[in-house]
């Protein structure tokens, strides 16, 4: 299994982040190089509150070996064309560790964040990903550019804008999904699907792992060969009086994603209808405190991975090395002690294999 981390490594754990906690950019380099030095494949980097290229543009100049990654950037707000740059720019700046993540982000982002019309996700990012690539071999392989589909109408490209081929032009292109129809997308068209934290084995079992091979299928494709890649919800700490504070917080998330008409289908395959409809109307009327009360512990520790830092790595292991080919997990590391531990449970997720 390769494992990934998210930035900031210290201080705070990058998986329970408060949204309002700043990121501080001018660390960025010193960040990754800690990051490759703790033994980590790979860094990867969602698009929130800054630039994803810009950050991983940083880190790749700090860094050697570091697996350079978003993801989770946002795909529709930007022309497939403009994508098809940064993805290019940051492949040769890393010199071949470049991973492009894509995101769809929800219909009221899409229209009153981006200003743009909405349309069906999977069959835009299907389009999406089609006209990356043929951007890419346009300037690879010095074809003209020619792509045609519902979304794109791509037929221009002149020298000046033509960055040219690039040693290492095959940039493995992952698709962050949930629901069916984009794990089928992935599947049909992707390197790798980005799962969100709230799938549970049982979900990845029983409904992505399926959409997925119905979507290679279609292509003609070897649905073993799409990447798994997860940031699972994970609580943990030193010692267990730590953890049951940690808990707390985590149960609130899972709360958080119950109240989600996003998240619906991945509470509905164990049966929590009723509670995930229950949290939805305490979310419309503003009733966030009393969400977390919906989630019993068997809800928990489903979606959510609960242990120790002496348990979590063999926890993480047993629940998804036969699911999962990357995963994102970290502890805080604010001194020497915290690196060899937290370099302990890399070491041991990444003797887990999912092949």
């Amino acid at each position: 299994m390769r494992t990934e981390t998210l930035l900031p490594l210290g201080k705070l754990d990058p998986g329970l982040r408060a949204p309002d906690a700043p990121l501080d950019v001018t660390s960025i380099g010193e960040a990754a190089a800690q990051v490759e030095e703790l033994g980590y494949d790979a860094l990867v980097v969602e698009e929130t509150k800054d630039d994803p290229y810009q950050l991983l543009a940083m880190a790749a100049m700090a860094t050697t070996t570091l697996g350079l990654g978003t993801s989770v950037a946002m795909a529709f707000p930007r022309s497939p064309t403009v994508t098809a740059l940064s993805a290019w720019t940051l492949q040769k700046a890393s010199g071949n560790r470049a991973i492009l993540g894509l995101g769809s982000q929800v219909r009221g982002h899409i229209r009153r964040r981006y200003g743009m019309e909405w349309s069906a996700p999977g069959p835009w990012m299907r389009d999406y990903v089609g006209a990356v690539r043929a951007v890419w071999r346009c300037w690879q392989d010095r074809s003209p550019l020619d792509y045609q589909s519902e979304h794109y109408n791509l037929n221009l490209m002149v020298p000046l804008f033509d960055p040219g081929p690039i040693a290492h032009p095959d940039i493995p292109v992952h698709i962050a999904a949930i629901n069916p129809n984009m794990c089928a997308v992935a599947g049909e068209v992707a390197d790798g699907v980005r799962l969100h934290p709230v799938c549970s084995p049982l979900y990845i079992t029983e409904v992505m792992a399926p959409a997925v091979e119905r979507g290679a299928q279609r292509a003609g494709r070897n649905a073993a060969a799409v990447d798994w890649c997860m940031k699972p919800l994970v609580a943990t700490a030193p010692d267990e009086a730590a953890l049951a504070v940690v808990a707390r917080t985590v149960r609130e998330r899972v709360g958080f994603y119950l109240s989600t008409p996003a998240y619906r289908a991945a509470f509905d395959v164990h049966e929590w209808t009723d509670e995930a409809e229950r949290a939805a109307v305490m979310s419309k009327a503003q009733r966030w405190d009393e969400i977390s009360a919906l989630v019993s512990d068997e809800m928990l520790h489903t979606i959510a991975t609960v242990g120790t830092y002496d348990q979590i790595g063999r926890l993480l292991a047993e629940r998804y090395g036969a699911l999962i080919d990357r995963i994102e997990f970290s502890i805080p590391v604010n001194n020497p002690e915290d690196g060899e531990r937290l370099t302990s449970i890399v070491t041991e997720l990444q003797a887990t294999s999912r092949r």
